[in-house]
């Protein structure tokens, strides 16, 4: 760890080139010879991004951050915050520490946290972060974590393994399964379930959740985090020899407010199905994710338009986690009822089960981006193709 970075001048250099241009002032003369440009202009991008994403770490001073690969792969302040809300207990290990975002939350729900991290210039920089952060009862481990759970003592249980396995390089191309990351969780399962009882595990959103199940066991709970409607964390919540239903979570984290919606995986529920209505629901992200559309019929008990298009309708008005819309006029997608109504108008254009491309709809028509109408190009319980002209509900 370079600690001449935490230069005072250097230091006020990078808070006053926040947002500037990296590339521009890699042409410039370092202004402090006596340490490298380029880990002053790394620190600079870093930051930069930590702003919105790391405001706790941004607003701290003299905090040093790694390459900004490692930024831009941490969790988000708002959803470490929620990943910690999920779980407690006295002890927990965190195998794949990186930047230690996520331990800082566990670290107020868990007396002790154990981040263990094989880059031991990032390791360094951690500890010495949670220094500024004042962060008492992290321990960082610079080594294998499968050391550190060897050398915890006979019969010690940690309450908690939190792992969050990266995809191996050569895993690029192929179809994306926790036995191509690092650690290789699903191969390590037994060996963990001797040091713990209770496992945590984040992957990318990307991973799908019926492979996840097939490579694992004893799962009891999967959550779904999003982040502004955006899937930005899958966990797999496994408890040893656990064999109950299991529970799919789905949190929507947004400015004001967390959209939650939950169900029991493979129980038989049957939507509803019925002609647009009053009101159109089109479910965040996180519940899209999910695949549990016929629970959302259910549970809110609306109607959905069509078995594939995920989009529901009702006469009255109701709370829902997603976006809500007033429909004003549905139209079939011809050439007549086009012309009459989006003909060189201004939308924005959602398509749900349609032939058709946004891109090629706007094309075709002539509709311009933006503006406060909501056209949704779908197909009906009949199997007509229709739009839905709506006006969104805030």
């Amino acid at each position: 760890m370079n600690n001449s970075i935490l230069n005072t001048n250097i230091q006020d250099f990078i808070s006053q080139n926040i947002g500037a241009s990296v590339t521009k002032l890699a042409l410039q003369k370092n202004p402090f010879p006596e340490t490298d440009w380029i880990l002053i202009l790394n620190q600079i991008e870093a930051k930069t991004k930590a702003k919105d994403k790391l405001p706790t770490w941004f607003s701290t001073e003299n905090i040093i951050y790694p390459g900004k690969i490692s930024v831009e792969q941490t969790s988000s302040e708002k959803t470490a915050a929620y990943k910690a809300s999920l779980i407690s207990g006295k002890t927990l290990i965190d195998l794949t520490g990186g930047f230690g975002v996520d331990d800082y939350y566990f670290s107020k729900k868990f007396k002790v946290v154990a981040h263990c991290e094989i880059n031991k210039e990032l390791s360094a920089i951690v500890k010495y972060n949670f220094g500024q952060l004042d962060v008492k009862n992290c321990f960082c481990y610079a080594d294998d974590s499968a050391n550190i759970l060897n050398e915890s003592e006979p019969g010690f249980k940690w309450d908690w393994i939190y792992i969050d396995p990266s995809r191996r390089n050569d895993a690029k191309g192929k179809v994306f399964m926790l036995k191509d990351c690092l650690p290789n969780v699903p191969e390590s399962l037994d060996f963990y379930f001797e040091k713990t009882d209770s496992i945590l595990i984040k992957t990318a959103p990307l991973l799908d959740i019926s492979a996840g199940l097939s490579e694992l066991k004893f799962v009891k709970n999967i959550h779904i985090i999003a982040f502004e409607n955006e899937v930005k964390e899958l966990l797999f919540e496994i408890h040893n020899h656990f064999s109950g239903r299991i529970t799919i979570k789905t949190a929507n984290l947004l400015k004001d407010k967390t959209e939650t919606f939950e169900f029991v995986l493979g129980e038989l529920e049957y939507s509803s199905f019925d002609l647009p209505m009053k009101f159109l629901y089109e479910p965040n992200s996180a519940i899209m994710k999910s695949g549990g559309f016929d629970a959302v019929s259910v549970f809110f008990q609306i109607s959905k338009l069509h078995k594939h298009s995920h989009l529901y309708t009702s006469d009255k008005l109701i709370d829902f986690p997603g976006r809500r819309f007033e429909i004003e006029k549905v139209i079939s997608y011809s050439k007549n009822d086009m012309k009459a109504e989006l003909l060189n108008q201004q939308a924005n254009i959602t398509t749900r089960n349609f032939p058709d491309t946004v891109e090629t709809i706007r094309k075709k028509w002539k509709i311009k981006n933006g503006g406060n109408l909501y056209c949704f190009f779908t197909t009906d319980k009949n199997d007509n193709k229709i739009v839905l002209i709506c006006r969104k509900i805030t």
